[in-house]
């Protein structure tokens, strides 16, 4: 039943979709899973294979802090929409509602403030300010969530989660009346998969290769938790080849340097990726045993890739600590 629902719910906003597509923005599309309020249009469109993703559970417990939040990853799409007229947020808070809990979706967290405000309840304007400070949008993309204007006025945030078989998709909404005209509203669906990474484990004697003939080496079988620094018990088999390298050739000091893609802001970047190299550094000298003097961390953030930032892949590839010697 609950199958049925969600089909007739996507044959519906796809009529829509035909009325609305000619002031979309260019090659961009509603997902099948879940689509536009009716009269909505496409003003910024992401997709990508794989990311990861931090859903808000929970009210602003601190300054500028939410602590209850559930990390999640897989295939990745954002769409933002503009609607102009009449509507009201409560029209387009409640319509979503209805139409995720008739199709089967568990609700996360939803919330609704009608009115402007700055509220630090879920939903709330300065509570979206902090969920997307997290799950970030690039500053030239057009939209307007973190934006104001004369006449402002309430906000909405939805996060639900569906089970199809094995599959499990989140969709998360958050919305704005950004004027007495225009109503704006974030659709993110998060398709759940695990990173699958093929990359080969480089041993100390590759490493040392690599440091004679081109002075650094990058690793990307180095796992963090997602947005801190935590190692991961997956860098393991790394850090003892690291460790092993630093132990037969005993003459041998390390720059340890932390990079990043460009998702997010420049100095978060700088700060995590210097963080990630400390902490990598510091289990060498704790857990192994290397004297401190002879490694040094830097983070250099989005500074320096070896790839675009435009693709999935070309992120992946910027994301990596590398051994430089010194």
């Amino acid at each position: 039943m609950r199958k049925k629902i969600l089909i007739q719910f996507i044959i519906v906003i796809s009529f829509s979709n035909i009325f609305f597509a000619q002031q979309d923005l260019i090659n961009s599309k509603d997902h099948p899973l879940i689509s536009r309020y009716p009269g909505s249009y496409i003003v910024f469109y992401d997709e990508q294979e794989y990311n990861q993703y931090s859903i808000a559970t929970g009210p602003v417990s601190g300054y500028k802090t939410i602590s209850d939040w559930i990390d999640i990853e897989g295939k990745f799409t954002r769409i933002y929409y503009e609607l102009s007229g009449n509507i009201t947020i409560t029209q387009i808070f409640s319509n979503y509602l209805k139409t995720m809990e008739k199709s089967g979706f568990k609700f996360l967290a939803k919330g609704i403030n009608k009115d402007r405000n700055i509220s630090k309840e879920v939903g709330g304007g300065s509570w979206l300010g902090i969920f997307y400070n997290k799950n970030n949008y690039p500053t030239n993309s057009n939209i307007l969530l973190g934006a104001g204007s004369a006449s402002v006025g309430g906000t909405c945030y939805i996060a639900g989660k569906l089970l199809n078989g094995s599959k499990t998709t989140y969709v998360i909404i958050g919305g704005k009346e950004y004027s007495q005209h225009k109503k704006i509203y974030m659709i993110d669906i998060i398709e759940e998969t695990k990173m699958k990474d093929d990359l080969i484990l480089i041993n100390a004697d590759n490493m040392l290769n690599a440091l004679k003939t081109t002075g650094k080496i990058a690793l990307y079988s180095i796992f963090f938790d997602f947005d801190n620094a935590n190692l991961k018990s997956e860098s393991t088999s790394t850090i003892k080849e690291i460790a092993s390298l630093l132990k037969n050739d005993i003459n041998l000091n390390l720059y340890v340097v932390g990079h990043s893609d460009m998702n997010g802001k420049l100095e978060y970047n700088m700060n995590l990726s210097q963080q990630r190299a400390t902490s990598v550094v510091n289990e060498l000298i704790k857990k192994y045993g290397i004297n401190a003097n002879r490694l040094s961390a830097y983070g250099v953030g989005p500074l320096s890739p070896v790839s675009t930032n435009q693709t999935d892949e070309g992120r992946k590839l910027n994301r990596r600590v590398e051994l430089v010697a010194r």
